[in-house]
């Protein structure tokens, strides 16, 4: 039945429904605040001293700011290509190829850590990078920069390949008909409509290079004042019972990741969706 506005008349099992729904919401919403609220209340006034004070931290904070944006910079030059590929083109293991863009985000970080170290310290190939190049990753800040780029890139990735499919093609065939080449439709016609859904997936790319652990702990160590980001210096601080800072370098990281999935959803909300 329907009104004379013609809007649906919604009975007590809709009703019932709903609440239900926004139930379990409120529960995981709550649950998550509990969470973060907690952690506030037992950080301390000194402990935000220390954070604020200790040059251990501001090192380990602007290693990782400026190794996290190097990252993304990074991913973007192959996330822009890739991403239009995989949504354009198709050929022979396409399959593959994206189950391939797509395995870092599923597996373990701590695995991406030990596979590079691995190809760095038993390889033809990585002795060849590290040794007769002198690049060396193992144990140095690019590890850091290599890390989060091997684990984060897929994000970046997979982002422009979903503002690419949300590009409707018939824009790209008028500019072909218009007498634009193919690079050109892609230059004046696709990049900008895909524009919001790469910027959002740079963002992610950046909070997940961002907040990174596993791996860096395998490949380059923590050492303080050469190798330290804030992720490992949670790490390090509650290992020698410095529970408060690693707290509050937490809330640090968990404020970070609210500005940036916050940033997503403003300026391409289906990055997250469809990842």
């Amino acid at each position: 039945m329907k009104t004379a506005m013609n809007t649906p008349v919604r009975g007590w099992r809709d009703r019932i429904f709903s609440a239900i729904a926004f139930f379990f919401v409120s529960v995981f919403i709550l649950f998550v605040l509990v969470l973060i609220v907690t952690d506030a209340f037992y950080v301390d006034k000194k402990a935000v001293m220390t954070v604020l004070t200790s040059r251990f931290i501001r090192h380990a904070l602007w290693m990782s700011i400026w190794t996290s944006f190097v990252a993304t910079f990074i991913a973007l030059l192959f996330a822009v290509p890739m991403g239009y590929a995989l949504s354009r083109f198709r050929f022979p293991g396409q399959i593959l190829a994206e189950a391939l863009v797509d395995l870092p985000i599923v597996f373990p970080p701590l695995v991406a850590g030990l596979t590079l170290l691995v190809f760095f310290s038993s390889t033809p190939a990585g002795r060849w990078i590290e040794d007769d190049l002198g690049i060396e990753f193992v144990f140095q800040p690019k590890g850091i920069v290599l890390c989060q780029f091997f684990v984060a890139a897929s994000f970046a990735i997979r982002s422009a390949k979903t503002a690419f499919d949300d590009v409707d093609r018939r824009y790209e065939n008028v500019a072909l008909t218009l007498g634009c080449t193919q690079w050109g439709s892609f230059h004046r016609v696709s990049l900008p409509l895909a524009r919001n859904g790469i910027i959002a997936g740079c963002i992610l790319t950046w909070a997940r290079a961002f907040g990174l652990f596993g791996p860096l702990m395998i490949l380059v160590g923590s050492f303080r004042g050469r190798t330290e980001v804030l992720s490992t210096t949670i790490y390090l601080e509650q290992s020698v019972g410095n529970l408060e800072v690693s707290l509050a370098i937490a809330l640090l990281l968990i404020g970070v990741a609210l500005i940036a999935v916050t940033g997503i959803r403003l300026v391409g909300g289906s990055a997250l969706v469809k990842l």
